[in-house]
């Protein structure tokens, strides 16, 4: 059996809680090598299973990458999550379709492509602050914060991003400072483990390259449910899947679920990398 662990150039050769997966497969007879994805010289057809892992630019090469997608597809190469999964998580206009399935989502307003961006118009009036982003997009790329006084300065600078892609304006949650933002991790739909992650005071990115603060935590059951009802909202099988959210008055309120190339924070959770090693296996045999 021949894997290709699915990653970027600025990483090629995974992160080192990636890496740590390749001696594991070999225990099993399993070969697995990096693969950056948009690597042309790459013949994908060698692979028995492509497993998505460490892909963090694909939103900033949307054409291209839908485009690899499309070539992965046609060759009718096995992947992990599937090409289904992806296409279905890459646009996070998603979200929609999951507050229509009952699930709690941060309050968010979905905007279509447009030439001509108003902001005043439909951000709803007690909101006092914001976030902007685009639907396909990660890591806080081309996201920004703004109050309400500064609607106008942002409107400008999201014009030309707006006539290109559809965004998310969503209300900024001041929680996500004393109560930082909660992330459930699931293998093949089994919980697996939980992890809290706090900003820099002064900051909304939470991402660990931003200063943010992680660690395990055990959530309780019901929790656990909450987060489990957005998984099983996916009728394939999924490798992993990521659920991020703000817990308020012991209510789960969706940020989004990340199923293409979440980190899984395996160093955080002792025996992580084998649940997960053990849900490749389930999956390919």
């Amino acid at each position: 059996m021949y894997i290709a662990l699915l990653t970027c150039k600025n990483l090629p050769d995974l992160l080192p809680a990636d890496q740590q997966l390749i001696p594991l497969l070999a225990n099993y007879n399993i070969k697995a090598v990096p693969a950056v994805w948009d690597d042309k010289s790459i013949d994908w057809t060698q692979f028995d299973y492509l497993v998505f892992r460490n892909t963090w630019d694909y939103f900033e090469k949307e054409t291209a990458f839908n485009n690899w997608l499309e070539h992965i597809e046609n060759l009718n190469i096995k992947c992990l999550n599937s090409i289904e999964v992806i296409k279905q998580n890459k646009h996070k206009f998603y979200l929609r379709e999951l507050e229509k399935q009952g699930i709690k989502i941060i309050p968010t307003v979905f905007i279509d492509k447009t030439e001509q961006l108003n902001l005043s118009a439909i951000i709803p009036s007690h909101w006092q602050k914001a976030v902007i982003k685009p639907a396909f997009s990660g890591g806080a790329y081309q996201t920004a914060v703004f109050e309400k006084k500064d609607l106008e300065n942002i409107n400008q600078e999201y014009k030309t991003i707006a006539s290109e892609k559809e965004l998310l304006l969503q209300e900024f949650i001041p929680e996500i400072h004393s109560l930082g933002e909660t992330s459930f991790i699931f293998f093949n739909k089994k919980f697996s483990h939980c992890i809290n992650k706090k900003p820099l005071e002064g900051d909304f990115r939470i991402q660990v390259q931003y200063g943010g603060k992680y660690s395990l935590i055990n959530p309780d059951n019901q929790l656990i449910a909450k987060a489990q009802k957005v998984v099983e909202t996916f009728q394939s099988d999924l490798l992993y899947a990521r659920v991020d959210g703000i817990i308020m008055d012991g209510e789960l309120h969706l940020m989004e679920i990340e199923c293409i190339e979440p980190d899984l924070y395996f160093n955080l959770s002792e025996g992580a990398h084998e649940r997960f090693l053990q849900s490749i296996l389930e999956l390919i045999h």
